[in-house]
């Protein structure tokens, strides 16, 4: 079984990904993330953060093991690239490209054990518009119901005041 999971838009340049990716590619996922822990590089926390999600993924979604997965797969492309301008001597100016990536991940099993189904989530069963019209019939005919008691109380006993208290 494999897990994927996928970071888009990531502003650090993929070159300085891939120092930290080559590190721990092919590695047991919780090796990986004791690597991560004390490599001394900023990308190493957004990568820990990928992995973790992907983790998350293969437990939460195919109850696979956190034990069992290793990284099969990490990759990161180049992305969106942001152009800006300096200004240098005589006028001139020269850009400055800030870098971002994507990063992609596959989490794979150890030991492949028995492919295990998606879980799916059940959802309500679908309204039909028939018994809201029913039920919408039923209410209105409560409300005239109530009015018309109304009515025949106000007929019986004085008539009803506009205003309430007295002006003064």
């Amino acid at each position: 079984m494999e897990v994927k999971s996928s970071l888009n838009h990531l502003r650090m340049s993929p070159r300085k990904i891939r120092l930290v990716i080559d590190v721990i590619r092919k590695m047991p996922v919780e090796t990986a993330l004791d690597q991560l822990r004390f490599i001394n590089k900023l990308a190493a926390e957004p990568i820990a953060k990928l992995i973790k999600s992907a983790i998350a993924n293969g437990e939460n979604t195919y109850s696979l093991k956190r034990d069992n997965l290793y990284i099969k797969e990490i990759r990161s492309d180049e992305g969106v690239m942001l152009k800006r301008w300096m200004p240098r001597a005589h006028g001139r100016a020269t850009s400055i490209r800030k870098r971002g990536c994507h990063l992609s991940l596959v989490l794979a099993e150890i030991k492949v054990g028995d492919q295990k189904e998606k879980k799916v989530v059940k959802a309500a069963d679908p309204v039909k518009l028939e018994k809201l019209v029913k039920e919408g019939e039923a209410a209105t005919q409560k409300v005239g119901a109530k009015a018309e008691r109304a009515k025949g109380r106000r007929a019986a006993g004085e008539k009803t005041k506009m205003f309430r208290r007295k002006a003064g």
